[in-house]
């Protein structure tokens, strides 16, 4: 039986500022983009949390919400190097770590020694080193897996750890909302409520054929993980599978050749980062479009490496809905460098 952390820092980017700078303490504050750029905001402290301000947020209507809001511009070097304090803690205690970003991870302890080999004790060791030397917090999850171990870590947010031992697995999985289940996005979550299908327990009275009929091969991930079983495992080696480059407009864009200049610009400027990436072969080329009214569109083919391929996805995606544009996007997905399994193998061999 595995014994997964998965770590999560609270608030990170604003926690960093506010230990940086203490008056920006018990004040409502985040870190992203100024109004006037349309911004966006990277994350927000708790007190803003309360005005339902959230990461993600348009920094414009973010102040709507709360217009005592204080935005602070991002230091990414200065985010990056408390990271790599984190992560040395998470070292000292397994080599088996999954980065997920620059504050979150997961860390296989089954094989640690330490503290007798209790997933709890090291979780809480780990958060209370973080703390000492970074003067930050952390929220930890501890289960016999991934799925479980960052749902654990969201319970007792901020500044908390959560254990679901083996034993618990079942009665907790029961009322858990469909909808906290990792891959379970707004749409498929309305699917689901369609079908009558609002917990876990819910999800447990479809057969696999039936979910697989359903929803394809997601419908067998929600079969098991529904139930709490997740066989993934903690992955220390990243692969990138994307590459890709967006920009928010200050003001919206309305003419086409504005559109298109902006298209190949972008464009050039991706195939010039490839080069860093020559191991990698591209699987498809990617157009992302945001409208005005914040409705988001993408479009992905395999097509040739250049940048008319990208105006070519833009042009037949942007003439479906003619309207101006507050964000561009373009970008790649690359093909896997290794087999997925044995089967692969074979037939490429």
């Amino acid at each position: 039986m595995r014994k997964i952390i998965h770590i999560d820092m609270d608030a990170f980017f604003a926690a960093v500022e506010m230990r940086d700078h203490p008056e920006l303490r018990n004040i409502p504050m985040a870190v992203g983009g100024s109004q006037d750029r349309r911004g966006v905001l990277c994350t927000a402290n708790y007190e803003a949390r309360k005005y339902g301000v959230r990461s993600a947020m348009p920094t414009s209507y973010a102040l709507k919400l709360c217009p005592q809001l204080v935005i602070i511009k991002p230091s990414m070097r200065k985010y990056a190097e408390v990271s790599e304090e984190v992560f040395n803690i998470f070292s000292e205690f397994t080599d088996i770590i999954e980065p997920l970003s620059l504050d979150e991870a997961y860390l296989d302890v089954t094989h640690s020694s330490h503290f007798h080999g209790s997933g709890t004790l090291m979780a809480q060791a780990i958060c209370q080193k973080i703390f000492n030397q970074t003067g930050l917090t952390a929220s930890a999850g501890i289960a016999p897996n991934k799925l479980l171990a960052k749902l654990a870590s969201d319970i007792n947010k901020p500044n908390g750890i959560f254990t679901i031992a083996p034993h618990q697995v079942t009665m907790f999985m029961k009322t858990l909302p469909v909808n906290r289940l990792w891959g379970v996005g707004k749409v498929m979550s309305q699917k689901l409520q369609d079908l009558g299908i609002k917990t876990c327990h819910d999800l447990e009275a479809y057969s696999l054929s039936d979910l697989v009929h359903q929803f394809g091969k997601f419908g067998e991930m929600l079969f098991y993980f529904c139930r709490g079983i997740d066989e993934r495992e903690v992955e220390t080696d990243y692969e990138r599978k994307s590459l890709g480059t967006e920009e928010t407009f200050a003001l919206d864009i309305e003419q086409y050749d504005d559109m298109k200049l902006n298209i190949l610009r972008m464009s050039d400027e991706l195939i010039e980062e490839l080069k860093n990436y020559s191991d990698k072969r591209v699987k498809n080329l990617h157009v992302k479009i945001k409208y005005f009214d914040f409705k988001q569109t993408t479009i992905e083919r395999p097509l040739s490496l250049k940048p008319e391929s990208f105006l070519e996805l833009f042009s037949e995606r942007w003439s479906q809905d003619p309207r101006p544009i507050r964000l561009l996007g373009v970008g790649v997905k690359f093909e896997d460098s290794y087999p997925k399994d044995l089967g692969q193998l074979s037939l490429l061999t």
